[in-house]
């Protein structure tokens, strides 16, 4: 099946802002989503305490850099998304919670030219499963590499697949009926429709390894749970 091009992923997430719009709700579809948003947020304010500015990749609607505030409140936001709906109301949000500036940038991380070393934290929620093959993803670490201070950290959460057959179905299997726990066998079949349509993820030790080859010095793993994990680099 061909895959979503970057107009089809925009206009569904165009169409999406309110759910998006809640930090309780916004990523029900993906599993511990909101214990995930606030170890990120604990853990880049522990690592780069000092930290002056991030950069929001995928933000949505801003929660994770909104959850990040909440531990380093004055931090300048660069937040990028395909979606200028969606850019327009993180703006809106963030804004209200920081003193520091706010820019928006409508844009596709693979397009996107970043100033080296001018970031401190990079922050990447269900995005980089957008990626496709494997020379996007290496030329993505590094730039996100490149774009981090020296000590910075990227943090990521997302979806990734396994490389044994037996532990992707056993995963796959408790993730839908994750799903249909939550709003019934209907809602699991249109989300593993979108997934089937749209995403390309990747095993988390294999975007471990990728990362340590962009650069890294050391890689972390925070959570995993079935085919979800929150995990990131140090420069």
């Amino acid at each position: 099946m061909p895959k979503s091009t970057v107009e089809e992923i925009r206009a569904r997430f165009d169409a999406d802002v309110e759910r998006f719009s809640n930090r309780q709700t916004g990523q029900t579809a993906a599993m511990d989503s909101a214990l995930c948003m606030e170890m990120i947020a604990r853990t880049a304010a522990s690592v780069t305490p000092s930290a002056a500015a991030v950069a929001d990749l995928g933000c949505g609607a801003g929660n994770y850099t909104l959850a990040l505030l909440d531990h380093l409140p004055h931090l300048q936001a660069t937040l990028i998304d395909l979606s200028r709906p969606m850019l327009d109301r993180a703006a809106q949000r963030v804004s209200a919670a920081t003193s520091g500036a706010v820019r928006t940038i409508q844009a596709d991380i693979r397009d996107l030219a970043v100033d080296e070393g001018s970031v401190d934290i990079i922050l990447a929620a269900a995005v980089l499963h957008h990626l496709r093959d494997d020379g996007e993803w290496d030329a993505v670490f590094e730039k996100l590499h490149r774009w981090l201070r020296p000590g910075g950290g990227l943090w990521i959460y997302d979806m990734v697949t396994h490389d044994s057959a037996a532990v992707q179905a056993l995963q796959w299997a408790r993730y839908g009926e994750y799903l249909a726990g939550y709003q019934g066998d209907a809602y699991r079949e249109k989300v593993f429709a979108y997934i089937e349509k749209e995403d390309t993820p990747r095993p988390l030790p294999w975007q471990l390894d990728r990362l340590k080859a962009a650069g890294f010095r050391s890689v972390e793993i925070l959570h995993k749970n079935g085919p979800f994990a929150a995990f990131g680099g140090i420069r």
